[in-house]
């Protein structure tokens, strides 16, 4: 046990299993926003389901653990990533370090226009993932991301998994793995930090169509076909975001992908089960305790594709089941009929 005190900024479910899985190794600070929730941790030693290891400490303050922690785990909503970094800014320096776990893209717009105006325009300068948005608010430096197959449900019950720690710094990727690790939880590591940072969002469109698949009834040579096709969509649009091709090939990539497309504990596959089940998107959105990024990151990928002239065909046709002019079951339909007949053109 270090004497060392590592910070997790977020205390959702995969926040908090984050911060656990931490606690095997090191003092934590787990900074939770709600000072409801931060009264309940202290109180109950426990949180979205999960028992608190004795070596976390709850914390509501950024200065306190900017202050106290030079290296952070933010694990919060990327459509609050950026305001959270602002506000935490001010208490940084160019010796903390940044690992992320935040799967999902911030788009910078105009006061006043959201992604759901139809004339606003993605493009790569607009569309961020969450280590430039880190970079663009902060002097921090050394930045990482955590990616992988890691459902929280499984971690938080020590089931065998593994992540991926992503940075450009050799030394980021080797304390993500000496902080991380554990008899059930490997850390592999990688230097493409953008490539695994869209895996992680791209697998989130993906998940939702399974999930819409599972729905409809059908059954594992139907999730097989989309997610072998997926995977090529995920790569073409990777690529043009600028990734890399062995990214998604990868732990990050195909690894979560699958297990992401195949888990009813996945928020994104959820859902999709419940719009092929025929419920309405806002009371799926109002009911869920948790956000499910790949709402947002279709809308933004599908204009994004749209703007630059990739095809996305899964992408297209799942926004327009988002917004109503589609059903699940015509979707599959037209999907089906796309002349396709290249099963890999992309190596």
């Amino acid at each position: 046990m270090s004497d060392k005190v590592v910070g997790v900024i977020g205390a959702g479910s995969f926040g908090t299993v984050v911060a656990n899985l931490l606690a095997y190794n090191v003092k934590v600070k787990l900074y939770a926003r709600s000072p409801e929730k931060v009264v309940h941790m202290r109180e109950k030693r426990e949180n979205s389901g999960y028992p608190l290891h004795d070596n976390i400490e709850i914390c509501d303050s950024l200065e306190e653990i900017a202050g106290e922690c030079e290296t952070l785990f933010p694990v919060v909503p990327s459509a609050g990533f950026r305001q959270m970094m602002r506000n935490l800014a001010p208490h940084l320096h160019p010796y903390h370090t940044m690992i992320h776990g935040t799967k999902g893209l911030d788009v910078s717009l105009p006061a006043g226009i959201s992604i759901d105006d139809p004339d606003v325009e993605f493009t790569r300068e607009n569309v961020k993932t969450m280590s430039e948005v880190i970079r663009d608010e902060s002097v921090v430096v050394r930045i990482g991301c955590l990616a992988g197959p890691n459902l929280a449900r499984e971690i938080g019950n020590n089931q065998p998994a593994a992540t991926v720690v992503a940075s450009s710094f050799d030394s980021v990727i080797k304390e993500g793995q000496q902080l991380l690790r554990s008899e059930y939880f490997q850390v592999y590591g990688n230097k493409d930090l953008i490539g695994i940072e869209l895996t992680g969002v791209l697998k989130n469109i993906i998940a939702l169509a399974s999930g819409a698949l599972s729905g409809l009834g059908f059954g594992e040579n139907a999730r097989a076909m989309l997610i072998s096709r997926g995977l090529v969509e995920m790569i073409y649009l990777g690529k043009a975001l600028g990734g890399n091709l062995q990214a998604f090939i990868g732990l990050a990539g195909v690894g979560d992908l699958v297990a992401t497309s195949s888990s009813k504990f996945s928020r994104n596959f959820t859902v999709g089960y419940r719009l092929a089940q025929g419920e309405k998107l806002p009371d799926i959105i109002e009911s869920m305790n948790e956000v499910a990024e790949g709402v947002n990151t279709i809308k933004i990928v599908k204009n994004f594709a749209e703007h630059y002239g990739f095809r996305a065909p899964i992408t297209e046709t799942l926004y327009k089941v988002l917004i109503g002019t589609m059903t699940v079951k015509d979707a599959l339909t037209y999907l089906m009929k796309i002349p396709l007949n290249v099963d890999i053109d992309f190596i």
